[in-house]
C-alpha cells in the first residue's frame, strides 16, 4: 500500500481526513485480492443494470434524461445513446438498483455497486481512465461506503433514512475522483461537496412502495459524478463535512455516530472482501427464508396444497418492516416475507417474473401469505446486523412439522457464491432482459479489465446489439 501522504500541521486531523487520504493514496501497489473482487462486482453490477434498464423504472429515467438530448461521451447500459456523466450514472445507477439483484455489504447494511459502479464507470468513459484505475475507483469506493455506513450506525436507518442514498452520494464522489485521478485537495472538496447531496427517506418500506427507492442509488451516483467534476474544476467545499460539527455524521446521527470507524485499521481487510452476492430478487432480510423453504421443498417434496403454516422466526427488524400480506407492486412483494414464502412453495424464486403484478394476485399465493406467522428469533436479534439468521418450520397438514435455521444465507461472505454462479448469474440476466450480445465476450472483457487502456471496449459491448 502507498504510505499516505502527509498531512498539514495546521489542520485538523480527524478520521474521515485519514479515511480520503488513504484512499486516495491507492496506487500501483494496491493488493491484487481486492482488485480482482472489485472485476466481480463490476460484473454483478453491469448483469443487474442490463436487467434493470428492462424494467418500467429504468426505461422512464432513460426517457427522461434522453429528453434533454443525447449530448456527451458516456454510455447507457443497454441502450446506444451517449449521454453526459452525471445524467448517465443517474439512469445506470437506477437501473443496478432496479431488481433488488443488486450486491450488499453485509455489516454495514448498504448497497454499494449501485452507486460505485455507474459512477467509476462514467467518470472512467469521460477522461479516458484506465481499466486498473477503475477498479482502484471501485476498491476505494466500496471501502468509502462501508466506512461511512458503519460510522453513522444504525440510528439514521431506523428513523427512516434510506442509508444507499444518504452514503453514497459521498462514497461515489470518493470513488469517482480515485477514478480521474483527482489531487488530494480536489478530492476533499468532492466529499465535502457530495456531503450536502445526501438525502433519501424510506417511506417506500412502509406500504404500496412505487418506484422511488430504484432512483435511490441513481440519484447517488449522479450527485458523486457531479461534485467530483465540480471540484475538478475549481469548485470548492468543508474539509470536514463527514465528520465535523453540522457534518454528515453529525446531521444524521447525532450522539450515536462512530467516527472513530471511517479509519479504524485502514489496509487491514478490505470491504469488497464483505460483499454479498443476492441470490433472489428480494430484500436482504429474506434470502435465508426462501433459501431454507426451497430446500425443504425439493428435499421432502413438499407441495403448496400441504402446506397448513409457515413460521419464519427472524429479526426484530424484518418482524417489524417486512410482514405485509397485501402486497401492491414488485418492490411491495420483494420485501414481503409472507409473499416471499408463497414464491419460495410454488413457484421459481430467482425468476424476476414472479414478483409481476400479474402474479402478485395469485389467489393460492395469497392463501399461503396469509399462513405465514413471523416471530422475533433471539440469536437472529443478538448477531444482527453482522448476520442475517432466521429460522423456519414448515406445518404440514398430515402433522409433520420440517425445521432448519440459518445465520448466513448463500450468497453471503460466510457462503459465498463461486465464479461459475456469479457468472451464471450475470448471464441470466442478461438474457432475461433480450441481452443479444456475445456474453463469453462480456465476460472475458471485465475479466481482463486491468489491462485495458480505457473502458469504451467494454461499454460498447454492454450496448444493445
Amino acid at each position: 500500500m502507498t504510505a499516505p501522504l502527509s498531512l498539514d500541521p495546521n489542520r485538523p486531523q480527524g478520521h474521515a481526513r485519514r479515511l480520503v487520504e488513504f484512499l486516495h493514496g491507492l496506487g500501483s501497489d494496491t493488493p491484487a485480492a481486492p482488485m480482482e473482487k472489485a472485476r466481480w462486482c463490476l460484473m454483478d453490477a453491469l448483469g443487474c443494470a442490463l436487467l434493470g434498464a428492462k424494467q418500467p423504472w429504468g426505461e422512464i429515467m432513460a426517457a427522461e434524461v434522453l429528453s434533454d438530448g443525447t449530448h456527451g461521451a458516456c454510455s447507457l447500459l443497454g441502450r446506444t445513446e451517449k449521454i453526459a456523466p452525471s445524467h448517465a450514472a443517474l439512469c445506470n445507477g437506477t437501473a443496478i438498483h432496479g431488481f433488488e439483484l443488486d450486491d450488499l455489504l453485509s455489516e454495514a447494511m448498504i448497497h454499494p455497486g449501485a452507486v460505485i459502479v455507474p459512477a467509476v464507470l462514467a467518470v472512467a468513459e469521460a477522461v479516458d481512465a484506465s481499466g486498473e484505475q477503475l477498479l482502484r475507483g471501485i476498491v476505494a469506493g466500496y471501502e468509502a461506503t462501508a466506512r461511512i455506513s458503519m460510522a453513522l450506525g444504525i440510528e439514521a436507518s431506523q428513523r427512516g433514512f434510506h442509508k444507499t442514498s444518504v452514503v453514497g452520494p459521498v462514497a461515489g464522489a470518493i470513488a469517482a475522483g480515485v477514478t480521474m485521478r483527482l489531487s488530494l485537495a480536489q478530492l476533499e472538496s468532492a466529499v465535502g461537496l457530495a456531503c450536502s447531496c445526501s438525502s433519501g427517506v424510506k417511506n417506500f418500506a412502509t406500504g404500496s412502495a412505487g418506484m422511488v427507492k430504484r432512483m435511490h442509488a441513481g440519484r447517488a451516483a449522479e450527485a458523486a459524478v457531479r461534485m467530483a467534476m465540480l471540484a475538478q474544476r475549481g469548485f470548492t467545499a468543508p474539509p470536514a463535512a463527514i465528520d465535523g460539527r453540522f457534518g454528515l455524521l453529525d446531521a444524521f446521527s447525532g450522539s450515536s455516530a462512530q467516527p472513530a470507524r471511517l479509519d479504524a485499521s485502514l489496509g487491514h481487510g478490505w470491504a469488497v472482501d464483505d460483499v454479498w452476492v443476492k441470490v433472489y430478487p428480494i430484500c436482504g432480510w429474506i434470502q435465508g427464508v426462501v433459501q431454507l423453504l426451497l430446500q425443504m421443498r425439493s428435499g421432502a417434496g413438499v407441495e403448496s396444497s400441504q402446506v397448513a403454516k409457515v413460521v419464519v422466526a427472524t429479526s426484530a427488524f424484518a418482524v417489524k418492516n417486512n410482514a405485509n400480506v397485501d402486497v401492491q407492486d414488485t418492490m411491495d412483494a420483494q420485501y414481503s416475507i409472507p409473499y416471499c414464502v408463497a414464491v419460495a412453495l410454488t413457484g421459481d424464486p430467482t425468476d424476476p417474473n414472479e414478483y409481476s403484478p400479474d402474479k402478485i394476485v395469485d389467489s393460492a399465493r395469497k392463501l399461503i401469505a396469509e399462513r405465514v406467522e413471523l416471530q422475533v428469533d433471539a440469536i437472529a436479534e443478538q448477531v444482527y446486523p453482522r448476520q442475517f439468521a432466521c429460522r423456519v418450520e414448515l406445518h404440514l397438514k398430515d402433522g409433520r412439522v420440517l425445521r432448519a435455521e440459518t445465520r448466513d444465507p448463500h450468497g453471503t461472505p460466510a457462503d459465498p457464491c463461486d465464479a461459475g454462479e456469479r457468472v451464471q448469474k450475470f448471464k441470466r440476466m442478461a438474457r432475461l432482459a433480450g441481452f443479444s450480445n456475445d456474453l463469453t465476450s462480456a465476460v472475458a472483457l471485465i475479466g481482463n479489465i486491468e489491462t485495458a487502456k480505457n473502458v469504451h471496449g467494454l461499454m460498447r459491448q454492454m450496448q444493445a446489439a
